[in-house]
């Protein structure tokens, strides 16, 4: 059996999937190597999400969730970087899902041009499975248990000593801004990636949105050495939950997808959190010129960090980080998807809404009401909790 097959774009429509849809014949090939996983008998989802094939696959012995990627997106080193990671916070008290080992004593499979990992399928439920990135929550006790949950796994990942991943697509690190010369390092981000380095449009890009985001880095500069090291999720949407029940008031009891994990900081994952959840950034999309009236769900962000904080408070350079680093946490995604899309799908038209539409479209909004209206609100917070 074979799903139909729709994945989230950009843009906040529905297109045809980067990558072809999970079939059950190659399911079946790739359980037979892992013991205990029992025989296939359906798919029964298909992941919308657009970089990478993914599906929950019924088994003789229960659900697993499969993930196949191409060797130009992951390779075993990479995943394996991702697996270490999820196998610390299991064993430090995280709900997030097991990796399941290959009789090989393999957690990544490489097959061809593919590479395949199977983890366990959490109990849950997946309220915003088919929630776009930048779509907000359903209510104030979302947001708040969502906040708990991202300051557990913080809590849980403290002791998680690796280096920053290998330069690799769509990871949302935290190298450019973390340095005193933003420019400098921004250099050294493009030569890395040669095919952002050598696209005349992505390099304007980056241009302005180094300007534009110029005074949030100052405001951030000094608090930097502040800031601990510490491996995070780096895309805390509330899609990358599972939650107790599908009601407006269930909890957020497991985390998922951790793709977009490296070493940032706490204060980083945690203004991911507002960048992802909080604003409703698709209302840009539609009509650029109308930044100052993009809605902001205020209630959300302050339950979300009040959350956060009943768990693991925030120390005071941490608090007053928050805001700036709001306006600059985007940065690094936006040009690691504009480098997918170029140096993997060959793509200058999607690379076109990476590095303009978002990267640099977000640090203009953040210069504009709409986004001191955010950031006054997060200052107003932390002044608060102060007192």
């Amino acid at each position: 059996m074979s799903m139909t097959a729709k994945a989230h774009g950009l843009d906040g429509s529905l297109m045809e999937p980067d990558w072809p849809p999970l079939m059950l014949a190659e399911v079946r090939s790739l359980l037979a190597v892992f013991p205990g996983c029992g025989e296939p008998i359906e798919i029964v989802s298909v992941s919308p999400r657009p970089f990478s094939a993914a599906s929950v696959v019924a088994t003789g012995s229960g659900r697993v969730f499969i993930k196949r990627h191409h060797r130009t997106v992951r390779d075993r080193q990479g995943l394996l970087e991702e697996h270490r990671f999820l196998n610390h916070l299991r064993e430090h008290g995280a709900r997030v899902p097991r990796v399941f080992i290959a009789s090989s004593g393999e957690t990544a499979i490489e097959c061809g041009e593919w590479i395949f990992e199977v983890h366990e399928a959490l109990a849950g439920v997946d309220i915003y499975e088919e929630a776009l990135s930048w779509t907000p929550f359903r209510s104030t006790t979302h947001a708040r248990s969502a906040g708990e949950a991202l300051a557990r796994l913080h809590l849980a990942s403290q002791e998680f000593d690796a280096p920053l991943r290998k330069t690799e697509p769509l990871v949302a690190g935290f190298t450019i801004f973390a340095s005193d010369d933003a420019g400098a390092a921004m250099e050294r981000y493009l030569a890395a990636r040669p095919a952002l380095a050598e696209d005349a449009v992505a390099r304007e890009g980056c241009k302005e949105a180094l300007e534009l985001l110029a005074p949030f880095h100052a405001r951030l500069r000094p608090l930097l050495p502040a800031l601990k090291p510490l491996w995070t999720h780096n895309d805390p949407h509330a899609s990358n939950f599972l939650w107790s029940d599908a009601s407006d008031k269930a909890r957020a009891i497991a985390v998922i997808d951790f793709g977009l994990a490296d070493r940032t900081n706490a204060v980083h994952d945690l203004a991911q959190a507002i960048e992802r959840n909080i604003v409703e950034w698709l209302d840009l999309i539609k009509d650029s010129t109308r930044g100052e009236n993009v809605r902001v769900h205020v209630d959300h962000l302050e339950a979300m960090l009040d959350g956060y904080e009943s768990v693991r408070p925030l120390n005071d350079a941490e608090a007053a980080a928050l805001a700036p680093m709001t306006a600059l946490c985007h940065a690094e995604f936006a040009l690691s998807e504009a480098d997918y899309f170029l140096g993997v799908l060959h793509s200058k038209e999607k690379a076109r809404l990476a590095s303009i539409d978002y990267l640099v479209g977000h640090a203009r909004w953040f210069r504009g009401m709409g986004g001191q209206k955010l950031l006054d609100a997060i200052q107003r917070w932390a002044g608060m909790r102060e007192r």
